[in-house]
């Protein structure tokens, strides 16, 4: 399995990222935040296994939904998401 090592503070974005499985779902995704990024739409929310991304012009929260230690969510700004 490959993994993203990211720092702690997004550490929750390496979750995320795991949790797709094909280039095509990558594809897809990058597709909403340039939507998002773009204004097409306000927001997007991306639900996966275990995690979900909340995708805003300015920020994207990502969300552990089975986590048991702090912390549950991490945030990054969209541009760096994309």
């Amino acid at each position: 399995m490959t993994r993203i090592e990211l720092p702690e503070k997004i550490s929750i974005f390496s979750d995320f990222i795991e949790d797709i499985s094909t280039i095509k779902e990558v594809d897809e995704y990058i597709g909403y935040v340039k939507k998002v990024l773009e204004g097409v739409y306000k927001d997007f929310e991306i639900t996966l296994n275990a995690t979900s991304v909340n995708i805003k012009k300015n920020v994207t929260i990502a969300e552990h939904h089975y986590r048991i230690d702090e912390p549950l969510e991490n945030t990054i700004e969209t541009d760096e998401f994309l």
